[in-house]
């Protein structure tokens, strides 16, 4: 995605705003954005002209990042009050997604300037008159995911394509995601609290689910979904891991770090992470997990289940070609507009491909539960915890070599 380090110690140099808006007239900003005007143009427009009009009335702080990689607190509208269904949240720990820092770096089809922050643990400050499954004072998971529980596909268990709300509905992604502001501020709006909010289990830091609300569960649907009926067949049977193929990559690593310790938490003996980044590989053998270069690709066997999480349409064909016939290829897409496929390969081969977002508040119940078990430790792969109060000093430092979680606490 990006290369080259700059003289202030970038792991990659942050794109400025010239650069930054040039990049959002190319096909992957202008695929995003055709989603955008498509569906519910109208709602989006009112979203927004909302939120505008808020910044007359509440007003807190909220961090703030523009092309350049500058972060800092601004005065951000304040959630307005809670509607019947709906509830005030006070974010206590914030979680970077890996995604986060590729925003910071301007180098996204989300325009920026925008309100950062869509993983979180909150405790509830205000409920609705409806609300019945939550109350002020609980802990609760906040799916980063808009979803309203009623419509078809959250029925069906598939709250990321909510049609409840416009298509991407969800924190932390500016206008792009429908303005709903970011985690990393004072207070939060859940517009559904019931369908929405997971209650913390007891004896379970903050800190420590932060990014069960997107990275964790992410991780879970990459595995759980196929891995149980693999080991079934074949005990020993192998989850292989396609990290990064880039020593210089724009995203962290938490995601691929985070399947690699669910496989094993659900039975896995064979899990091996590939990633170009010497420090990532350090780290996953500190895991309990087997790492390997990508250089070492050419003497892996294929592997039953293959886990893309590299973000570049290289690495989904080289997980394609790293996929055992009649196995599973679970791809965390990209952001790339389009990219080539190895059609006759795959069909050969007899190869199942999924490529796409997890439905994250669908399965973070599952998540906590092999936490409260003991089988998942999520803390393992966080390499920084700051105090909410110096978020732009350390995201700064999350956006430079090394990073892989960074968890905002409150005081």
């Amino acid at each position: 995605m990006l290369s080259g380090r700059s003289t202030d110690g970038w792991v990659c140099r942050p794109h400025g705003w010239l650069r930054h808006y040039a990049g959002l007239l190319g096909p992957a900003g202008t695929t995003a954005a055709g989603i955008m005007v498509r569906d519910r143009p109208g709602e989006r427009l009112a979203a927004v002209r909302s939120s505008l009009a808020r910044r007359h009335q509440s007003r807190q702080r909220g961090l703030v990042v523009a092309p350049g990689g500058r972060m800092a607190w601004r005065d951000v509208p304040g959630p307005p009050p809670p509607g019947p269904y709906g509830a005030t949240v006070h974010p206590l720990a914030i979680a970077t997604c890996d995604m986060d820092r590729p925003i910071i770096l301007a180098a996204t089809p989300f325009p920026l300037p925008l309100h950062l922050g869509h993983e979180c643990v909150a405790e509830v400050v205000a409920v609705g008159d409806e609300v019945r499954t939550v109350s002020p004072g609980q802990k609760v998971v906040v799916p980063f995911q808009i979803s309203c529980g009623a419509c078809p596909p959250c029925r069906l268990g598939r709250p990321g394509s909510c049609t409840g709300v416009p298509a991407l509905s969800m924190y932390g992604f500016g206008v792009a995601g429908g303005g709903w502001g970011g985690a990393i501020a004072d207070l939060l709006g859940v517009p559904f609290a019931d369908e929405m909010l997971v209650g913390l289990p007891d004896g379970i830091e903050p800190e420590v689910v932060a990014s069960v609300a997107d990275n964790v569960s992410d991780a879970y649907r990459h595995v759980a979904p196929h891995l149980p009926g693999l080991l079934a067949i074949d005990p020993a049977a192998r989850v292989l891991i396609l990290a990064s193929l880039q020593q210089r990559q724009a995203f962290t690593s938490s995601m691929p770090l985070y399947t690699g310790l669910i496989a094993v938490a659900l039975g896995a003996r064979h899990v091996e992470v590939v990633d170009a980044r010497a420090e990532i590989r350090d780290l996953a053998a500190r895991l309990g997990l087997q790492p390997r270069s990508p250089t070492d690709l050419r003497g892996i066997e294929p592997a039953p289940l293959v886990v893309d999480v590299t973000g570049d349409p290289a690495g989904l064909v080289a997980a394609l070609g790293h996929t055992a016939a009649d196995g599973i290829c679970s791809s965390a897409g990209g952001l790339h507009a389009r990219g080539r496929f190895p059609l006759l390969r795959s069909y050969i081969s007899n190869v199942t491909l999924h490529i796409g977002r997890t439905h994250a508040r669908a399965v973070i119940p599952q998540v906590l539960e092999l936490m409260v078990d003991g089988r998942l430790h999520p803390e393992a792969v966080t390499t920084q915890v700051a105090p909410i109060d110096e978020a732009p000093a350390a995201l700064d430092q999350h956006c430079r070599a090394g990073a892989v979680k960074t968890i905002l606490v409150a005081s």
